[in-house]
C-alpha cells in the first residue's frame, strides 16, 4: 500500500529543569497539522467538475472508455482526456475530501468520502453531478494514532500550526515521548473489471479496492468485504459486510471470482449468489504487501517487504512474485518463486506479464511458461506503483509522473506520453 505523504505529528520536548528542583517550570513545543473542516452541505455541493488541478499526490488509475482518471489523495479526481495517448488533456477535476478510490460503470461513478460513498454521473466528465451520497457505508475507516475527526463534518485540508506554552512539571512523575497522528486514511479502495456485452465497466490497476461485476460494487476495507446492489446505479444498496480477517489490501475479480489480497495470503471468493459471496479458497503466504491478478490457471500475487519489521512480527521479508497454480480453488499451490527488488501494481495482457518493481523500473516478461518467465523489457529511470496493460498500451503510474507505452511490438516499446506531477513539500 502506498505511504500518503501529509503527517500529523506532535512531538513534545521537554527543556530546561533545575537539577535540584522537584518541581519546575517546562515549555512545551508544539508542531502539527490542523485539520480544517467543512460542512457535509458545502461538500457535497462542490462535488462536481471544476478547472483542471495540478497533479501532486497522485493515487490510484482507473481508465474508461476514453478517459483516465487518476486520485489526487484525500482531495478527489483529476479527469485526463485520453483520445490521442500521445497528447492526453487534464479537462477538469472533481473535489472528493477523503478519496483514494474509485469504480465507474455505464457513466455512474461510486467514489469514497471518507465513511461515505459519493454516486456521480460523469456522463459528461466536464459536466459530472452528484447523485447520492450513501452515510456510513466504510465505518472502520480511521486515522491512525486514534485521532477522531469531527463526524459532522469533512475534513477537506491540513494547515501546519506551532505553538509554545508553559506548564509545572512533577519531575518525580515525567515522562516523554511521541505523539503521532496520520491524516491518511487506514484503507484504501479501486477496481480492475473486463468490459461485458451488457454494460461498461472501467478498468483500474492491481491495487484496486473497488471492482464491479454485473449488478454488483464490491468493496473490501481493512478487515472486510462489502457488497452494493447497483442495479439502481444511482441508489447503491450495502448487502451484506462479511469479516475477511486482517489487513486486507486489495480486490480483483475474475469471472464469478473474486481474489482478495492480504498481507498473510490470498483469498478466493465466489459470488454464484452475488449478494452473498462464498469462501472458496485460499493460499497463505509470509507477512508482506500483497496485490494479486489472475488469469484462468494461475494467480500473481506481488510480495513487497515492509519498511517495518513490527508489521509482520519482526519475521524477515522478502520481496518476491508468487505464481500460484489455481486449478483447484480450494488447494491453491505455489509452483514458482521470482526474487524482485520492489514489486508493487502489476498487470497481465495475454501472454505479456507487467510488473511495477520500484526502484528497479517497469518490468515485462513473456509469461507463456509461467516456470521459466522470460524477461523482455525492463523500463528504468521511473519507480512505478501501478499500471494497467490493454490492447497494446500501458498506462503507468509512477512517482515521476503518469507515463504510457505502446508494446504492440513488443521488441520496440515506445514511451508516448508523460503527464508531469508536481511534487509538494
Amino acid at each position: 500500500m502506498r505511504t500518503i505523504p501529509h503527517q500529523l505529528f506532535l512531538i513534545i520536548a521537554i527543556s530546561i529543569f533545575a537539577q535540584s528542583c522537584v518541581k519546575d517550570k517546562v515549555q512545551t513545543t508544539y508542531t502539527y497539522l490542523k485539520p480544517v473542516y467543512q460542512s457535509k452541505e458545502t461538500v457535497w455541493q462542490n462535488i462536481k467538475s471544476a478547472a483542471p488541478q495540478p497533479l501532486q499526490n497522485t493515487g490510484k488509475l482507473f481508465l474508461y472508455g476514453k478517459y483516465i482518471f487518476i486520485i489526487e489523495v484525500n482531495k478527489g479526481v483529476h479527469i485526463i482526456d485520453n483520445s490521442t495517448p500521445q497528447l492526453p488533456k487534464n479537462i477538469a477535476f472533481i473535489a472528493i475530501p477523503g478519496n483514494i478510490d474509485i469504480a465507474v460503470k455505464n457513466n455512474t461513478l461510486y467514489a469514497d468520502l471518507f465513511t461515505d460513498m459519493a454516486t456521480i454521473d460523469i456522463t459528461n466528465p466536464t459536466a459530472s453531478v452528484l447523485k447520492n451520497v450513501s452515510h456510513n457505508v466504510f465505518p472502520e475507516r480511521q486515522y491512525n494514532g486514534g485521532f477522531s475527526p469531527d463526524s459532522t463534518k469533512y475534513i477537506v485540508d491540513w494547515v501546519k500550526v506551532e505553538t509554545t506554552n508553559k506548564k509545572d512539571l512533577d519531575l518525580n512523575n515525567a515522562s516523554g515521548g511521541i505523539i503521532f497522528y496520520s491524516p491518511s486514511a487506514m484503507y484504501n479502495n479501486s477496481s480492475l473489471t473486463a468490459a461485458s456485452a451488457a454494460a461498461i465497466v472501467g478498468i483500474s490497476g492491481s491495487m484496486s479496492r473497488f471492482t464491479i461485476i454485473n449488478n454488483y460494487l464490491y468493496t473490501v476495507g481493512n478487515g472486510s468485504l462489502t457488497a452494493f446492489d447497483i442495479t439502481s446505479p444511482n441508489e447503491p444498496v450495502k448487502k451484506q459486510v462479511q469479516n475477511l480477517g486482517w489487513n486486507i489490501e486489495t480486490i480483483y475479480p475474475l469471472k464469478n471470482k473474486l481474489f482478495i489480497g492480504s498481507q498473510t495470503g490470498m483469498l478466493i471468493y465466489t459470488i454464484s449468489d452475488p449478494a452473498n459471496p462464498t469462501f472458496e479458497g485460499s493460499f497463505a503466504h509470509a507477512c508482506r504487501m500483497d496485490p494479486v491478478i489472475a488469469d484462468d490457471k494461475y494467480a500473481y500475487v506481488t510480495l513487497r517487504a515492509t519498511a517495518d519489521a513490527s508489521a509482520c512480527w519482526g519475521t524477515v521479508q522478502t520481496n518476491e512474485l508468487d505464481i500460484v497454480d489455481i486449478t483447484s480453488l480450494t488447494q491453491s499451490t505455489l509452483v514458482k518463486v521470482y526474487n524482485m527488488a520492489e514489486p508493487k501494481g502489476l498487470c497481465k495482457d495475454g501472454n505479456y506479464l507487467f510488473i511495477c518493481d520500484g526502484k528497479a523500473g517497469l518490468k515485462i516478461y513473456d509469461a507463456v511458461n509461467v516456470m521459466g518467465l522470460k524477461q523482455l523489457k525492463v523500463i528504468t529511470g521511473i519507480n512505478p506503483f501501478d499500471v494497467i496493460c490493454q490492447g497494446g498500451l500501458a498506462i503507468v503510474v509512477a512517482n515521476e509522473g503518469i507515463f504510457q507505452y505502446d508494446y504492440t511490438d513488443i521488441n520496440n516499446v515506445t514511451l508516448l506520453s508523460k503527464i508531469a506531477i508536481k511534487k509538494i513539500n
